[in-house]
């Protein structure tokens, strides 16, 4: 576990905004060094200043453009962040889109498919390649977290389910990650994190500002990008409470995962652990989906 965490240094990709902005504030404020890393200069370039004034007991932080679609790039911020601080204790693997694919998947566009993967799943495995070897050959305790969702990670969410996919992949590639870094006697501990429990305010609506043109769309969507705005006027015209929970409170319980060496960062509520159960009561009773009916019915 790693507890003692003032003069440490973290790395946190997506971090120019939400959760990955959250964490890197959080961790600076615990006086650890910290290497944001982002696709967007600007916004990257203001994070970066906002994390220095958290910054307690001489930690800094400094900012990389990544694009960790791309191994080349990640490993360039690897070896920033190796050049900068003496040592790498902590890895956030957070970056992520959401593919703004409509309608049944046998309609999508192959690109939304591409890009998502490219994203969310060969950004987090980019990461680990990239860093992993360097923090073990350290033999100092360390922590890899990666950043999963509700929607995907445990319940198959069909509405969004190229998101979803991406989002499950990451539960399975961070349950190895674990047992493998156990086999190798390694000090680095691993985490999923699910942000919850409730709808998390972030960027993630509109992931199309990022999406790179090897990835364009070739077809025009059908209806506008959902926004995070129109959702929650949909629930209020609907008479329920749009329930949000910030991205301080997920940093926070990121935090307390690393601290703990806890494998499951799920906080309880919003409705995770009861679609845990009827999930996995379905497969031990080899029943069919029903918990999917609300989706089907919508």
């Amino acid at each position: 576990m790693l507890t003692d965490l003032p003069g440490k240094s973290a790395v946190v990709t997506g971090a120019a905004s939400g959760i990955g902005l959250a964490m890197a504030r959080l961790f600076a404020a615990e006086g650890m060094n910290v290497v944001l890393a982002d696709v967007e200069e600007p916004a990257l370039d203001k994070a970066v200043a906002e994390v220095g004034a958290c910054a307690v007991r001489g930690a800094r932080a400094i900012g990389v453009v990544t694009d960790v679609s791309l191994p080349e790039s990640v490993d360039v911020l690897a070896d920033c962040a190796f050049d900068a601080f003496p040592s790498i204790d902590v890895l956030c693997n957070n970056a992520g889109v959401g593919s703004g694919a409509e309608g049944p998947m046998w309609q999508h566009e192959r690109a939304d498919w591409q890009w998502a993967f490219a994203v969310n799943i060969w950004g987090v495995f980019h990461g680990i390649q990239a860093f992993l070897p360097r923090m073990i050959a350290q033999d100092t305790p360390g922590h890899v977290v990666n950043t999963s969702s509700p929607d995907g990670g445990i319940a198959p969410l069909p509405t969004a389910s190229v998101y979803a996919v991406t989002k499950s992949a990451i539960v399975t590639m961070t349950e190895a990650l674990y047992a493998q870094l156990k086999q190798a006697d390694a000090k680095i501990g691993a985490s999923v994190l699910f942000p919850g429990p409730h709808m998390v305010r972030t960027g993630l609506w509109e992931s199309y500002r990022n999406r790179p043109e090897r990835y364009a769309k070739t077809k025009p969507r059908q209806s506008p990008y959902p926004t995070l705005e129109g959702w929650e006027q949909a629930m209020k015209d609907a008479g329920l409470e749009a329930e949000m929970t910030e991205p301080e409170e997920v940093a926070a319980h990121a935090l307390e995962g690393i601290r703990t060496g806890a494998f499951w960062i799920l906080p309880r509520g919003g409705g995770s652990d009861a679609m845990i159960r009827r999930r996995s009561q379905s497969m031990l009773e080899r029943a069919n989906p029903a918990y999917l009916e609300k989706f089907i019915l919508d």
